[in-house]
Formats: C-alpha cells, structure tokens, sequence
C-alpha cells in the first residue's frame, strides 16, 4: 500500500511518519517537496497512493487575519485538490481540521453534528477545506482536533515549560476551556484508523467514513493544563523556578490578539471510539509523556 503524507516536518507530520511507516511505503513530503501554496493535484496522482494524509496547514491564527487568501489557498485550496485526486485515484483521504470551526458558544462539548459557526479567518479556512472534501464525494477521514502539542516545534506546552523554568511567575487563561492533544496520540489513532477503513475495504465491508472528534478525553482550561505542566516538570526533575500556585489564572481579554478564539473548544470523541472500537485515554497521559521526553532529553533526574 502506497501512502502520501504531506506535512511531514510538522508537529503531527514528525509523528505521522513514525506512526503510518509499518501500514505500507510512505512518501513523506514537507514544505519543501510540496508547497501548498502551488498546485498539488498533479503530486498526488504522479505518487498514485491508496492513502492520503494531509498534515500540511496554514496554523497562524492570528496572522491569518491579515493574510486571508494565503490562509484559503493552503487550507482550502489545496485541499480541494488533494480531494479530487483522491476520487480520481479512489483513494482514502486523512484530512485533520480544528475545534476553531466552532464558536464556542455551547455550554458542552461539541458534537460533530453540531452547527459550526467560526469565528476567525482561520477557522474559516479550514471550514472550507472540510467542505471541499464533502463535495469532491472522495473517501475521507476529517479528524477534527484541538491544542496540539508535541516535544518538538512551538506550542503551548514547550512554550509554558520553557518559560517556567526562567521565570519566577507566570499567567494562563482560565476563562477558556479545551483538550490538550498529542501530537502522538494524533499519529497513532491515525494508523489505527487508517488501517480499519483500508482492512474493510479490502474484504469488501463497510469502513467508517466522513467527520470525528479526535481529541483524548477529559478537558481544562489554558490554567489548569499549565498547572499540570509545571507540577508534573517539578516533580520530574526539571529545573522549574515557578514556585508552587505562582501561576496567575487571567481572563482570555487578558491577551489582547487580532483572531477571536472560541472559550469552549471541548469536543465530544464518542462517535470516534464507537467507530474504531477506541477508548481515549485521558489528557494528562500523553502530557506526562511529554515531560518525561523532555526530562530524558535533558539529563533530568525524578525530584525528591
């Protein structure tokens, strides 16, 4: 089985070439193989992959407020080409979106039924790439998640760590509600899914299809997963200068930025893990995980 990543050298990407290599041969492309700012439909049907994943995006939420045709054309545009190759090829294609094309408005977690009503440049863009994929009728997958985070790259994760351990204080969003989600986690529900849909296909049975909530389970807030970081970095070993409670809970109104972020970014993954027979683990597995590397990485030993 041919499969086609493109994204490769991103958070997701990194991990998706660890995660998909045993399911088959796998192209991996990155930015500098494929950019997604020109056409890609001729990429896609010159590799004839039976599988494509798209892990390449335009992620600059704020900036895209100022850069909306480049957000449309990476998010969008590209992506409607991806899926029309796929049809042509009948191929399967794995597509991530964001809890960004939901306004937050709800009081519980979202739904994959539930209207999506974006209030940003971003979320719009990648409304537009999900609607793309629906029209071009192909075999997908839309994996729609939230605050991912990996050892590698910018994120909230490595962004909090690095500055708890080089200063005394620090302030996070407590008014904002969501599911960290691993990079890794990502990747491997992937692979998982991924080689459900190509199995059934292959014995001529129904595969599971159309649009899921990928995220693990449980949910907090920017203030309550730094917390979490910080706490689980000290006990590790990490040379952590934040003092125990040192971290400030702030409004979102705190942090004034140009893209409006929805404060309820909870979604529900049920319809995911009654269709690959998954049960998520809870959020704070993968981010003691990631701490753990980052100790590892770093010489540091277990406090205490």
């Amino acid at each position: 089985m041919n499969i086609l990543l493109f994204g490769a050298h991103g958070q997701a990407g990194w991990e998706l070439q660890r995660a998909l290599a045993p399911l088959g041969a796998l192209t991996a492309l990155g930015h500098a193989e494929a950019d997604l700012e020109e056409p890609v439909r001729d990429t896609v049907l010159r590799a004839r992959p039976a599988v494509i994943v798209n892990a390449a995006a335009y992620t600059a939420v704020d900036k895209a407020e100022s850069e909306p045709q480049r957000a449309l054309r990476i998010n969008a545009g590209a992506v409607a080409e991806m899926a029309a190759a796929a049809r042509e090829l009948d191929a399967l294609l794995v597509h991530y979106s964001t809890d960004y094309v939901f306004d937050g408005a709800k009081a519980g977690a979202y739904t994959v039924d539930d209207a999506t009503a974006p209030l940003n440049v971003y979320g719009a863009s990648k409304l537009a790439g999900e609607q793309a994929i629906r029209a071009a009728a192909c075999r997908h997958l839309i994996f729609r998640t939230s605050w991912v985070y990996a050892a590698r790259g910018r994120n909230f994760a490595r962004t909090m760590l690095a500055r708890a351990c080089s200063l005394d204080r620090l302030q996070a969003v407590a008014d904002t509600v969501g599911v960290p989600t691993s990079a890794a986690l990502l990747a491997d529900v992937t692979a998982l899914a991924v080689h459900h849909c190509v199995t059934a296909a292959a014995r001529a049975l129904p595969a599971p299809d159309g649009t899921f909530h990928l995220v693990p389970a449980g949910a907090t807030t920017w203030h309550g997963y730094a917390e979490f970081l910080v706490e689980t970095a000290r006990a590790r070993g990490l040379p952590v200068r934040v003092a125990p409670g040192a971290i400030e809970a702030v409004p979102a109104s705190a942090f004034a930025a140009p893209a409006a972020r929805p404060r309820n970014s909870r979604l529900d993954n049920t319809g995911l893990e009654a269709a690959f027979g998954l049960q998520m683990p809870d959020w704070r597995v993968h981010v003691r995980r990631l701490v753990d590397e980052l100790a590892d990485a770093a010489g540091a030993s277990p406090a205490g």
